[in-house]
């Protein structure tokens, strides 16, 4: 039987009960312990120092900046903040931890009993449970060099700080989960925590998941799949994982309690090991660090700080704002381009067609010019600007996107209405002025009059280029349009 038959028969007789564990690299410069970078792509073993690689007699001092984005991803999860934490000792042994341990936390995580609001495809909002998110020192990297017999290490990653996001037991289905990381990830983002490149290995994923009897409250024997870095693998995984354990339950034996790796390549998930429990890793305090009081004022003012969530902020484009459904989705997805969008309109845009511009007009110049959207050169005054002097029709849509925009970008300080006189953009709606072009086309495109003349109505478009054509594009198109349905007068009856 299939994977997709088997997880269409768990789906009706058995009930995913799906749990995630996500580890998120936090922004900060340096390392949680020690002062080495925290960054990615460089040379192998070459950001390391004697205490991230874990030589006697060194001792881990704790990075501020890494506590303080530790809470602001705790609030942004609706999670308590412990005033009081600690870091325990995980002990274990592999290749890539020099130290025989991980700095972690066990028993007074920094953030725990948390909600989070996410949406589904559909935009329908749920709710997960958040257990706790705590603070912990990445390991290292094993490298497997293909077609040779050896493992490499890079100690480059450990010691990067992490905060480890353990959810509740509340997802149902693949489609959930990977709602929920969408989500989780974009808030993460939004609040400055982290950037969560799944590439560089920032937003990694545990999966833990179980089935049970459809209808039943009882848990089954769960398995945990280790280090998912896409939404992709995630739903497959877990797609595998369902079809598996409904098969070995179907077969009347029983889910061994083991953690799995999944092979993107062949869809299946395999058991690594027996799964282990916080016994088997022998926690104990940190006897280097000291507990810590987290200030309630300090949490209080991190919390009023906060940006609006992107939940938040797509539901008041689509309330408040009116936008289209597309529209607000695309803005949201970027915080960039919504900080910009909502500072076009804060300075007097109207809503749909600020988005308009920058989704379309703003995003293509920063393409052209190769450029990330926050380092275009256009304040968000410059562009509502523009936008008012379409709408007053001093310019016509065309030359505002495809030169007056352009221009701007070229000079940050310049004032959209004066650059529009220099550079004798200004559109021409006078009656009168226009009205003398019109006959002047008119008498000259004897062979399109007849044809309009005789029905044929579509050359009125033909015959309005040639008036904004023959005004250099400087006619306002409407007064145009008008215009020359007056002057050619009603069509012959056939």
């Amino acid at each position: 039987m299939s994977a997709a038959a088997s997880a269409t028969r768990a789906g009706t007789r058995w009930e995913p009960v799906i749990g995630l564990e996500v580890h998120v690299q936090l922004a900060t410069a340096s390392k949680m312990f020690c002062r080495c970078e925290a960054r990615f792509g460089a040379p192998p073993n070459t950001l390391v120092c004697p205490v991230c690689t874990g030589q006697p007699g060194t001792l881990p001092v704790l990075n501020a900046r890494a506590l303080e984005l530790g809470v602001i991803a705790g609030l942004t999860l609706g999670c308590e903040i412990d005033p009081l934490t600690k870091f325990d000792r995980k002990n274990y042994f592999y290749p890539d931890l020099p130290k025989g341990y991980q700095i972690s936390q066990f028993d007074r995580p920094l953030c725990r009993d948390g909600v989070f609001t996410y949406t589904l495809p559909d935009g329908t909002p749920r709710e997960i449970s958040i257990v706790r998110a705590h603070l912990e020192e990445d390991s290292g990297k094993i490298i497997h060099p293909e077609g040779l017999d050896l493992s490499l290490v890079d100690l480059n990653r450990a010691g990067t700080p992490l905060l480890e996001i353990v959810s509740g037991p509340d997802l149902r289905s693949a489609t959930e989960a990977s709602a929920y990381l969408k989500d989780l990830r974009q808030a993460l983002r939004y609040a400055g925590v982290a950037e969560c490149d799944m590439e560089k290995g920032g937003f990694r994923c545990d999966v833990n998941i179980s089935l049970r009897p459809a209808g039943t409250k009882t848990l089954g024997t769960r398995t945990e799949t280790k280090n998912l870095n896409s939404f992709r693998f995630v739903e497959q995984a877990l797609e595998a994982e369902i079809a598996r354990q409904a098969a070995v339950l179907d077969a009347g034996e029983a889910v061994v309690q083991s953690t799995m790796a999944f092979d993107p390549e062949s869809g299946k998930t395999r058991p690594m090991r027996s799964k282990e429990e916080a016994h088997d890793y022998r926690y104990f305090p940190e006897p280097d660090l000291p507990r810590f009081a987290v200030d309630p004022d300090w949490v209080e003012s991190l919390q009023l700080s906060l940006p609006e969530s992107p939940v938040a902020r797509h539901l008041r484009y689509l309330n408040e704002l009116g936008l289209k459904a597309s529209d607000a989705e695309e803005l949201v997805a970027d915080k960039t381009v919504s900080d910009c969008f909502d500072a076009v309109c804060r300075a007097g845009a109207e809503p749909a067609t600020a988005a308009s511009w920058i989704l379309n007009d703003l995003k293509a110049l920063a393409n052209a010019r190769k450029l990330p959207f926050a380092e275009l050169p256009v304040t968000a005054g410059q562009i509502a600007g523009l936008i008012a002097l379409v709408a007053l029709g001093r310019v016509s849509n065309q030359a505002a996107r495809t030169t007056l925009l352009p221009a701007l970008a070229e000079r940050e300080d310049a004032d959209p209405a004066a650059l529009l006189a220099e550079l004798d953009l200004e559109q021409v709606s006078d009656d009168d002025a226009l009205l003398t072009t019109v006959r002047e086309v008119l008498g000259t495109e004897t062979e399109l009059v007849a044809r309009y003349r005789a029905g044929k109505t579509t050359v009125l478009n033909a015959l309005l280029g040639r008036v904004m054509a023959a005004s250099g594009g400087k006619a306002n198109p409407g007064r145009v349009k008008a215009l020359l349905a007056g002057e050619l007068g009603p069509v012959q009856d056939s």
